[in-house]
């Protein structure tokens, strides 16, 4: 799946935890979404998706909910664009 990126962001939240976002359109697919990603310990990833832009049909957002569910690659293509962004 050929995914665009359109923005990233990743900062620390208290000493230890982390909350980022990735913005993303698929390909094919005519909705904007916003993955956030929240960590404790920067370790374990807790996620929440939505839409970006306007909200759109709630069973295209279940079917990329299930996706990135079942799809490590693509979760981790949109972890790792976030944690890109972290600043050193």
């Amino acid at each position: 799946m050929n995914i665009e990126i359109i923005s990233t962001e990743m900062r620390r939240e208290g000493e230890k935890g982390y909350v980022g976002n990735t913005v993303y359109r698929t390909e094919g697919e005519k909705s904007v979404y916003e993955i956030t990603f929240m960590s404790k310990n920067g370790k374990d990833w807790d996620y929440s998706l939505h839409f970006t832009e306007q909200s759109g049909d709630e069973d295209e957002l279940l079917r990329m909910d299930e996706l990135l569910e079942n799809d490590d690659d693509l979760y981790n293509q949109l972890l790792d664009a976030a944690l890109e962004a972290f600043p050193a």
